[in-house]
């Protein structure tokens, strides 16, 4: 696929990566955040992140206080922010490089109680190795340019990582040496109809959440997946944000002949619920399900879960930070938890771009897709791609990944550029 160069442009917008491993608790005391996780998710935090629910919940209230100090920091101090991240132990950290206004960078970050890091070049010096790549991918033949699907800035080691197809047959110039190579995202497949057939059981009239799986039908095409965020439109009525690529036909969204979305139980699909009242795939990866009429009290909740258990209550909307502790829920693979490791980042996935997104260390499999990415009791992202969906299961995916010399990674749309793209539209926190 040869990009043209505003699209290529496109690709390699800004980002940030983290190559660390997972958040560990800190030995310092830490005072009780408010709200309660359900079991599942708990667990979930202990085992993946070795967090207490307390030390999850605060480190997530930090990445965001972390968040509004570098968006403010990107316009007040340019030629020195070289990227803000949690570390270890969930420690926040700003980076800062030699330049015009470093004195005054290095004691706003300390009144904010963040720790500095000296780094030898700053975001934006980095943005223009990312532009003078593209420029260079411009001059080469298909059979380069199209390995590349992806670059991102890698702020945690101050440099870049490229995503490639085919490692071995990408020669970089001289002056991406140092790079890091990582695996794209794999594009899903849509299903047989034959493998989703409705049974003539009807589900009983329960809440439906985010994380509960669905299944959506258009003529000869299904697709397995998981519901996401409940929410209103502008005029008050129930919806759920969930993926654009869950939709097997996006040209009929908001029409008569809109894809259909059923409720997915052991043995097969359960009554309609709901239709596609709009979808797009268009740099970012969302759809808006629109509940039938009857159906409408079944997405009138702020919960999040894997089907069947407790809930957890949404209680807003967050930014993604590098390094701040997530958890999503999907019908495949439920609860499980990770650390955001790229914000901000561009990747081809089959056909489609995913621009602007971001990445975290959790494995998603077949059936995630559209499901919840939270942190702490926020809504952050909705599941959209990962570079270990073809696998089964997330053990085999697991040890595939750490013989390459990789990890599982799971990318989404961020909630607030769906909210953003789309006014009125509420995520429900209540």
């Amino acid at each position: 696929m040869r990009s043209s160069i505003a699209r290529r442009a496109a690709v390699f917008s800004s980002a940030a990566v983290l190559l660390l491993g997972p958040v560990h608790a800190s030995a310092a005391p830490v005072e009780p955040a408010s709200g309660k996780l359900p079991t599942e998710l708990a667990d979930a935090v202990r085992r993946d992140l070795k967090l207490t629910p307390d030390e999850y919940l605060k480190q997530s209230e930090l990445s965001q206080e972390l968040a509004e100090f570098a968006r403010v920091a990107r316009t007040q101090f340019p030629d020195v922010f070289a990227g803000a991240w949690l570390g270890e132990s969930g420690t926040p950290i700003v980076a800062l490089t030699d330049g015009a206004g470093k004195e005054a960078a290095q004691v706003a970050v300390e009144e904010a109680g963040f720790k500095v890091r000296d780094a030898d070049r700053s975001e934006k010096s980095l943005h223009t190795q990312i532009e003078t790549l593209s420029g260079w991918l411009d001059t080469q033949p298909p059979a380069v340019a199209d390995l590349v699907r992806g670059v991102a800035v890698d702020i945690v080691n101050n440099g870049l990582v490229l995503r490639a197809d085919d490692v071995n047959g990408l020669q970089l110039p001289d002056f991406m040496s140092g790079v890091r190579l990582a695996a794209p995202p794999v594009p899903e497949f849509p299903r047989a109809p034959a493998e989703l057939e409705p049974v003539a059981q009807a589900l009983p009239e329960d809440a439906l959440l985010g994380g509960d799986g669905y299944g959506s039908f258009s003529g000869d095409v299904g697709l397995r997946c998981s519901l996401g965020f409940n929410g209103t439109d502008a005029s008050g009525r129930a919806v759920n944000i969930t993926a654009g690529h869950c939709d097997p036909n996006l040209q009929t969204a908001g029409t008569i002949d809109a894809s259909e979305a059923f409720s997915l139980f052991p043995g097969g699909t359960g009554p309609r619920v709901a239709t596609f009242a709009k979808t797009n795939l268009d740099m970012s990866d969302y759809a808006i399900l629109r509940p039938d009429e009857h159906m409408a009290h079944r997405f009138e909740n702020n919960g999040v879960r894997v089907p069947g258990a407790a809930p957890l209550e949404i209680t807003g909307t967050a930014d993604p930070v590098v390094g701040a502790p997530v958890c999503k829920s999907g019908m495949t693979t439920g609860f499980t938890c990770g650390v955001v490791v790229s914000v901000g980042q561009t990747v081809d996935v089959g056909g489609r771009t995913l621009a602007d997104s971001f990445s975290t260390s959790m494995c998603a499999l077949e059936g995630d897709s559209g499901g919840t990415i939270v942190t702490g009791t926020q809504a952050l992202g909705i599941s959209s791609a990962s570079n270990v969906a073809q696998y089964r299961f997330c053990e085999v995916a697991n040890a595939v990944s750490f013989v390459f010399g990789d990890s599982p990674e799971l990318f989404a749309t961020p909630i607030n550029t769906v909210l953003a793209e789309n006014p009125g539209l509420r995520v429900r926190t209540e």
